[in-house]
């Protein structure tokens, strides 16, 4: 396995960003299984996005799953940014999703060995990385088969993002409100605000089927003790219900924790996305 670690001034965001990007390589399982082709040019890898939640950064995943395995494994090419506590919005100058969303395919794309196929091509995230993972998707159904959405799902207006949750049973009484509120959030919290932009998430979902274009898959899994789950569970209700192939999993007994979060990445990769498990060579 490669893990790279890269700094490089962004346009978007007019300073210096980390990501760090996971490459397959071949392993000891491969050699076991006889594979021989195993550094081939033109050889390209299928690729998932993967947004970090509030508080973090690109090294997040690295630290507290075994994402590096997982992509090893299942030879599948994983790109980890850094987002700040931007809710992967442009605000205030600081173009956080122009950045995810635009530039940072481009300087994938251009660097390393990934496919450009819209099959081939996947985007994730949790708690706030599963707002910016469904976002971006919505607003570019062309690009992405299918989103991995772990505890949470976009921002909505009307709809609290926190709600105290025990075993499935919602607690509207209770202030959750994190002390760790983002600025940028009134923002994407207001409905005149996001009225006509990339931020109307759920309204450029609706429009997607309305206007026919091809809808990525979304797939759901947080915990019942999540205080995410009422969010989660709306967002795949609508979805579902306006077109959109969903799959959704509500965990027994686990809340907004790497535990869950791990889990899901090595069950996303290894069962539920529409992934090759291999690596793409040249025809």
């Amino acid at each position: 396995m490669a893990v790279l670690k890269m700094n490089f001034l962004s346009a978007a965001l007019k300073m210096q960003t980390n990501i760090t990007v996971v490459l397959p390589t071949y392993s000891f399982a491969d050699s076991m299984q006889g594979v021989e082709a195993a550094y081939v040019p033109g050889m390209k890898y299928q690729v998932m996005y993967l947004l970090h939640g509030g508080c973090g950064d690109d090294s997040d995943y690295v630290n507290f799953t075994n994402i590096v395995r997982y992509a090893d494994t299942y030879k599948l090419a994983v790109v980890m940014p850094s987002a700040n506590n931007s809710s992967y919005t442009d605000y205030e100058g600081i173009d956080f999703y122009t950045y995810i969303s635009e530039e940072l395919p481009k300087v994938c794309e251009a660097l390393f060995p990934i496919s450009t196929k819209r099959a081939d091509t996947f985007i994730a995230g949790l708690s706030m990385g599963s707002h910016g993972a469904m976002k971006i998707a919505m607003n570019h159904p062309e690009r992405y088969a299918a989103v991995l959405l772990m505890s949470g799902a976009s921002y909505r207006p009307g709809v609290p993002s926190v709600v105290k949750t025990v075993n499935g049973e919602y607690h509207f009484d209770v202030d959750l409100t994190p002390s760790f509120k983002f600025g940028v959030q009134d923002k994407i919290n207001d409905p005149e605000s996001i009225k006509d932009t990339v931020n109307d998430v759920y309204a450029i979902a609706k429009k997607n089927v309305e206007e026919g274009k091809k809808l990525p898959k979304l797939f759901f899994r947080v915990g019942d003790s999540d205080h995410a789950l009422y969010r989660a569970t709306l967002a795949e209700k609508d979805l579902r219900e306006w077109g959109y192939e969903t799959k959704m999993e509500v965990v027994p007994g686990m809340g907004h924790e790497w535990d869950l979060w791990d889990e899901s990445l090595r069950i996303a990769i290894r069962d539920w996305l529409p992934l090759r498990h291999q690596v793409i060579y040249p025809e």
